[in-house]
């Protein structure tokens, strides 16, 4: 992740190029500070729709145009929201990286948020919605979320509440377009096979004119200390049972970002933060614990870089000869015996070499170089994509047993079940015949 060139525009853009060439292919990011986190009481799941909106076109490239051209010119496009930032990316043959800084300058401050379109949208984001309910581990994770966010913004999934999304207006999803697609509030990562010089001169030339946009309204919210264990039981339809576990854990401007990340590892294998990779998780302990021993069809352990302090999860999908409190005691007796035993220096040499290769790996396309320098700039700075390795390489043995012992606790966990709708009825006669 070196040779990276920054530069900020008058407006406030951000501007990240990073030239490689390995192959004569450039993709193009353009990153949003905005995401669930920022949405208000009534307002969830307006920054997912507005992303949906800005596939709809502007006055110079009407609806259908903008996947159209990108297609035609040998490349490809896509968009996401999350709960920290929202970001669209085109890769394209170098000498057609102009088309897609074209259509992104345009659809910053030119997309047509048609009426008609805005409301044929809202029954496409409440299909998804319905989509995702219908999906025990989705119900779940959105109430272990829910219980454990009483006051900041991360309580809220990034989809939005039915009940919003049929109250949001055209007029909202406007304003808050307005509001964040700003160059003051947006980063553009260009990662490649291009001249520096060059191409920074055709950045400026289709972005340096547009105006820069309010002052951005900070998100104030933040989450209490947890007062002790919370836990909940989501009762549906359903084949199998499965458990999660959250942990209120800092965020990745702590110091304990990396020690916690390596945790994470020991649990359940690396990951790339950046995608690609593979999986690395048959020698972690979670996999040995509950995937090799036949109680749970799959396992997880889950910590990611944010903004504000999120979660550290765990959680499995249960067989359907065992209980979720069965699979539960497996998780917090692996999670008890790191507290008091902590790790191995072969588990910790295993995990940092893991790391090693994933990171590799997760750079290996000028796609994932760009997805993971623009991931950093969203949440701290680009240059933690080149510092991150030699962070997680400093982690000590003891660091890991420490941060065990310090977050994931007790007083900090929320514990949430969901039982198939069936076994709950049987389970209710059978404590009421008890």
């Amino acid at each position: 992740m070196q040779n990276v060139h920054i530069h900020i525009l008058a407006n406030g853009l951000t501007v990240l190029l990073k030239p490689m060439h390995t192959a004569p292919v450039i993709t193009s990011w353009l990153w949003y500070r905005v995401g669930s986190r920022n949405e208000g009481s009534g307002r969830t799941g307006i920054s997912h729709w507005v992303e949906h909106m800005l596939f709809k076109g502007t006055p110079d490239y009407p609806q259908g145009t903008i996947d159209r051209l990108i297609e035609r010119n040998g490349g490809y496009l896509n968009g996401f929201t999350s709960r920290d930032y929202t970001a669209y990316y085109e890769t394209l043959p170098a000498d057609r990286i102009t088309l897609a800084l074209q259509i992104e300058a345009d659809r910053m401050i030119n997309t047509v948020f048609d009426a008609d379109e805005v409301e044929r949208e809202r029954t496409v984001i409440l299909a998804e919605l319905e989509g995702y309910a219908n999906h025990p581990a989705t119900w779940l994770d959105e109430a272990v979320n829910a219980a454990a966010f009483t006051v900041h913004p991360y309580h809220n999934p990034v989809i939005g509440y039915a009940c919003d999304l049929h109250a949001i207006t055209r007029a909202d999803l406007y304003q808050h377009y307005q509001t964040y697609y700003m160059p003051n509030n947006a980063v553009l990562v260009l990662v490649g096979d291009f001249d520096p010089d060059a191409l920074l001169a055709t950045v400026v030339d289709l972005f340096g004119a547009l105006p820069a946009g309010p002052p951005i309204p900070p998100v104030h919210a933040v989450e209490p200390e947890p007062q002790g264990e919370r836990r909940l039981t989501i009762r549906r339809p359903g084949a199998a049972e499965y458990v999660q576990i959250g942990y209120l854990t800092p965020d990745c401007h702590h110091s304990d970002f990396g020690p916690l990340l390596v945790l994470n590892a020991v649990l359940s294998g690396a990951r790339s933060l950046s995608g690609g990779g593979v999986p690395t998780n048959r020698s972690a302990r979670l996999y040995k614990a509950l995937t090799e021993t036949q109680l749970a069809t799959g396992v997880y352990s889950v910590y990611m870089p944010s903004r504000d302090p999120y979660l550290f999860e765990l959680g499995a999908a249960v067989r359907q000869e065992h209980q979720a409190a069965e699979i539960e005691s497996v998780l917090l007796h692996e999670i008890t015996r790191i507290q008091d035993e902590g790790i191995t220096d072969e588990e910790l040499a295993r995990v940092h070499k893991q790391m090693r290769a994933q990171l590799a790996y997760g750079s290996e396309s000028v796609t994932n170089q760009a997805r993971m320098l623009g991931t950093w700039a969203m949440l701290d700075s680009h240059t933690r994509a080149a510092t991150l390795l030699d962070e997680l390489a400093a982690v000590q043995v003891a660091d890991v047993q420490r941060v065990a012992c310090t977050y994931l606790t007790e007083q900090r966990r929320v514990v949430g079940t969901f039982v198939p709708l069936a076994d709950a009825a049987a389970n209710l006669e059978q404590d009421a015949a008890a």
